[in-house]
C-alpha cells in the first residue's frame, strides 16, 4: 500500500465522524488528484460520445458527394480516437491514484489509530474487526474513489449527447433526457437490499477473521488438548455463514447488473425506433439516423457507470462505518491537561493502592503472587486507578504518555513478536547506552543468536514460532534490556528457563542495570539473591 514515509494528507475529521463525512473529507483532501481524474474522465468520455456525430456527418457527406467534407469528418473521427487514447491513459493513472489515496490512507489511519489505542485496543474492538478494516474494507473505499472520474466524465458526455439530440431532434433529445435519468433512478430500489446484505457479509467476515486469529494464536494449546476438530468445526460453520452471506450479496449484484443492461437498453430501443420512424418520414437523413443510433448505444455507458458507482458507494458506506467506528474509539488513558515532566535520572516508584515502593537506582524484587501484573500496570500507567502511582514523586497521570513509555518500560513475559529481522526486533526505537550484544548476553540469549543461520540478521516469524518458549522469553528480556530505560518493570522474566540459566541471567541483569531502577516481579529465590530490596506480600488492595 503506501509506504510509512508517505505523508498523510491533512484530514479534519470530527471526533465521531459519519461514513458520509469521512468519504467526503477524504475526497477533499486531494482536490488536485480528484480534479485530474474528473477532467481526464470527461476528456475520455466526450470523444466516445462525439464519434457517432462525426461518423453520421461523414456518411451524409458521402451521400451528397462532398469529398472535402468526407476527409474533414474522417480526420475528426481519427482525432477523436487519438484524444480518447491520450485522455484514457491519463485517466487510468489518475483513477488508480485515487484508489491508492482512498484505500491506502484509510489503511494508514486505521493502523495508526489502533497503535495509539495500544493496550486499550483489545477492550474496545476485536481482532477480526481490525483485520477486516485493514484488509477488506479498504478495497470498496478505494473503488468508490477510483470510479469518481469516470462517473463525472459520463455525466458530462451525457449532457453533450442530450444537447446534440435536442439540436437535431427535440423529440429524441427529450426521450434521452427523460429516459436515461429514469433508468438510473430505476436501480435505486436495488441498492438498499444490497447495502443490507453487504453489512451482513461484513459482520460474518469479522467473526471468521476473529476466529481464525484465535485458532492461530492458540494452535499449540489446541494440539496439546486435542481441540483441533472442535475449532475446525466452528471455523467451517462460520465460513459457511460467510459463504451464504456472499451468495446473497451476489444475488443483489446480479439484479443490479441485469438492471444496468435492461434499463438503458430500453432507452436505446426507443430512441432507435423513433429515429427510424423520423428517417422513414424524411425528417432526418441516414447519417443522422446512424448518429442517433450511435449516441443511443453510447448512453448505455453513463447508466452502467452510474450503476457501478452506486454499487461501490453502497459497499464503501458499509466499510466507512466500520472505519469511523474504530476512529471514534478513544483511549481510556487520557493525556494530562496540566503536564508535569519526570525528574532526570533514576526514579523511585510508589503504588498508592498497595503501598509497595521501589527505590530509585536499585534492583527491587517484588513477590505479590497473582497481583504482580495489576501492580506493574498501575506503576507504568496501563490502568488508571483512583489513586495514581508516583514516579519520582510525580503522579503518573500527570506525565505525558510518550515520556512515560520512554522512561518507564513494562516488559511482560508473554509480549508478542512481530515478523521481522531479529536485529530490528531487539533494537529499540530510541537506543540507549546498552548495545544489542550486551542485552543478548545479559539475557543469556547469545547462544540463540549463534545457532541462527544469519545471526542477528535472521528473520524471525510472527510470535517467534521458530524458537522455543524459553528462548522466546530470553529474547523478550534482551529486547527490554536494550531499551536502557530509567525504570524497567519485569514480570516473571525467567519463568520458562532452567535454574542454571536463570542464575546466569539474574547475575548479569543485576550487573547491567546497576544504578538504574529495576523492578522484578518474581517468586524465584535466585532473583531474591541478587536483589537490593525484597518486597514480599500477598495482600494487595
Amino acid at each position: 500500500m503506501l509506504s510509512a514515509t508517505y505523508p498523510l494528507p491533512r484530514l479534519r475529521l470530527p471526533a465521531k465522524p459519519t461514513a458520509w463525512r469521512y468519504l467526503v473529507t477524504m475526497m477533499l483532501a486531494r482536490p488536485g488528484l480528484l480534479a485530474v481524474s474528473a477532467i481526464s474522465g470527461a476528456l475520455w468520455s466526450l470523444p466516445i460520445a462525439l464519434l457517432p456525430v462525426a461518423i453520421g456527418r461523414g456518411i451524409d457527406a458521402i451521400g451528397s458527394g462532398d469529398s472535402d467534407s468526407v476527409w474533414l469528418w474522417g480526420l475528426a473521427a481519427a482525432g477523436l480516437g487519438i484524444a480518447q487514447t491520450l485522455a484514457g491513459t491519463v485517466q487510468h493513472f489518475a483513477s488508480y491514484g485515487c484508489w491508492i489515496h482512498g484505500a491506502g490512507v484509510t489503511q494508514r489511519l486505521a493502523t495508526e489509530h489502533a497503535a495509539k489505542l495500544g493496550v486499550n485496543l483489545r477492550d474496545t474492538t476485536t481482532t477480526g474487526d481490525v483485520v477486516a478494516i485493514t484488509t477488506s474494507d479498504i478495497n470498496p473505499i478505494g473503488d468508490s474513489f477510483e470510479v469518481l472520474g469516470r462517473a463525472f466524465g459520463s455525466l458530462i458526455a451525457f449532457i453533450v449527447c442530450a444537447t446534440a439530440l435536442l439540436t437535431t431532434s427535440p423529440l429524441l433529445g427529450v426521450v434521452a433526457l427523460i429516459g436515461v435519468p429514469l433508468a438510473v433512478v430505476g436501480i435505486g430500489p436495488l441498492l438498499k437490499p444490497l447495502e443490507k446484505r453487504q453489512t451482513k457479509q461484513r459482520e460474518e467476515k469479522t467473526e471468521v477473521n476473529a476466529l481464525a486469529a484465535d485458532i492461530v494464536s492458540g494452535l499449540r494449546i489446541l494440539r496439546g488438548v486435542g481441540g483441533e476438530k472442535q475449532f475446525l468445526d466452528r471455523f467451517r460453520r462460520s465460513s459457511q455463514r460467510v459463504r451464504a452471506a456472499g451468495v446473497e450479496v451476489g444475488r443483489s449484484e446480479a439484479w443490479l447488473a441485469a438492471a444496468e443492461v435492461a434499463l438503458p437498453g430500453l432507452v436505446t430501443v426507443v430512441i432507435t425506433w423513433l429515429g427510424a420512424q423520423l428517417a422513414m418520414n424524411g425528417t432526418i437523413g441516414i447519417g443522422e439516423l446512424i448518429t442517433f443510433y450511435g449516441i443511443s448505444v453510447f448512453l448505455v455507458i453513463p447508466v452502467t457507470t452510474a450503476t457501478e458507482f452506486a454499487g461501490v458507494l453502497s459497499a464503501a458506506l458499509v466499510s466507512a462505518r466500520k472505519v469511523c467506528k474504530l476512529l471514534s474509539t478513544e483511549r481510556t488513558l487520557a493525556e494530562p491537561e496540566n503536564q508535569v515532566p519526570l525528574p532526570e535520572g533514576p526514579l523511585d516508584l510508589y503504588d498508592e493502592t498497595s503501598g509497595i515502593k521501589a527505590e530509585a537506582g536499585k534492583l527491587t524484587v517484588i513477590d505479590v503472587g497473582a497481583d504482580a501484573e495489576a501492580v506493574a500496570s498501575r506503576m507504568a500507567r496501563f490502568t488508571d486507578p483512583d489513586e495514581p502511582a508516583l514516579a519520582g514523586g510525580v503522579p503518573v497521570n500527570r506525565v505525558t504518555l510518550a515520556e512515560l513509555r520512554r522512561r518507564i518500560v513494562f516488559a511482560h513475559n508473554q509480549d508478542i513478536w512481530f515478523s521481522g529481522v531479529l536485529r530490528e526486533q531487539v533494537t529499540p526505537a530510541e537506543p540507549g547506552e546498552v548495545e544489542i550484544t550486551e542485552a543478548l548476553y545479559a539475557a543469556d540469549a547469545d547462544d540463540i543468536v549463534e545457532a541462527l543461520p544469519n545471526g542477528v540478521d535472521e528473520v524471525i516469524g510472527e510470535r517467534g514460532r521458530e524458537v522455543s518458549g524459553g528462548q522466546r522469553q530470553r529474547l523478550n528480556l534482551a529486547r527490554a534490556l536494550a531499551t536502557d530505560a530509567d525504570v524497567l518493570l519485569l514480570d516473571e522474566p525467567t519463568s520458562a528457563v532452567d535454574a542454571h540459566t536463570e542464575a546466569r541471567i539474574t547475575e548479569r541483569v543485576a550487573k547491567l542495570r546497576r544504578g538504574k531502577t529495576t523492578v522484578v516481579f518474581s517468586q524465584s529465590p535466585l532473583w531474591t539473591h541478587v536483589a537490593d530490596v525484597v518486597v514480599s506480600t500477598k495482600v494487595v488492595a
